[in-house]
């Protein structure tokens, strides 16, 4: 595949399938050049309204993009600026997997951060953000402008982040657009996907500050595309 330009192990990118094999280079985000992140702030622009947040999860969990019965915003609702679903494979990174989960849900909310041993990628893709499809077609700004805005961050290692992209792919072959951009907190022991795009190849858990840099880095984060056939090969990829 393509690869990235140089420097990439200093850059923040986004991983999105596309039907061009072409790769963009934006400019680069240094965790150097970030200052103190607030948490407050930060959730402000990443947390979900509740009322969606609920119908995504109910959507999941019965497998019905109705749920338990949709509810309509009203015209006061606000979507946050960069809105985010994070699935972490908590049997990755060793012990740091049930404490990364635990950290991003004190930060986002319980219903945002799926653990993929409950949740899975094509149940997400079919009903939770069909759910918001759904929503958008009666009438839901908010859920319409959530859907169009989503990123998807997947902490695991090759063989997570190429099931995650593999499902969202199915977006394109469904035609239902976008496909939300997806970056990638590296916990396998191979991280080569999150290497090749500037994610480094481990996820720095001595950093106390480390998770939250993450997040505003993914918020911040220039976006490039990948084939779907560049990453092919990481599907069956095994995270250890």
């Amino acid at each position: 595949m393509d690869s990235p330009s140089s420097g990439t192990s200093e850059s923040t990118r986004w991983l999105t399938t596309s039907r061009s094999s072409f790769v963009e280079s934006f400019r680069s985000v240094r965790l150097s050049a970030i200052g103190r992140i607030d948490k407050k702030d930060l959730r402000k622009r990443i947390l979900i309204p509740e009322y969606l947040r609920f119908a995504m999860r109910d959507a999941i969990l019965s497998k019905d993009i109705n749920g338990v019965g949709l509810i309509i915003s009203d015209a006061n609702c606000e979507a946050p600026e960069e809105p985010m679903v994070v699935f972490v494979n908590s049997k990755s990174g060793g012990r740091h997997g049930p404490f990364l989960k635990s950290r991003l849900q004190d930060i986002m909310g319980e219903e945002q951060v799926f653990d993929l041993s409950v949740v899975k990628p094509p149940d997400f893709v079919q009903y939770g953000l069909g759910c918001l499809e759904k929503l958008t077609s009666l009438g839901d700004e908010c859920a319409k402008e959530v859907r169009e805005k989503m990123r998807i961050v997947v902490a695991g290692g090759d063989g997570t982040v190429g099931w995650v992209l593999g499902s969202l792919s199915d977006l394109n072959k469904q035609k239902r657009k976008p496909v939300p951009p997806t970056g990638i907190i590296p916990l396998g022991t191979g991280n080569d996907l999150s290497r090749s795009f500037g994610w480094g190849g481990s996820f720095p858990f001595a950093w106390k500050s480390a998770i939250k840099r993450f997040l505003h880095k993914v918020v911040t984060g220039p976006i490039c595309r990948l084939d779907r056939q560049a990453f092919s090969d990481c599907y069956h990829t095994d995270d250890n």
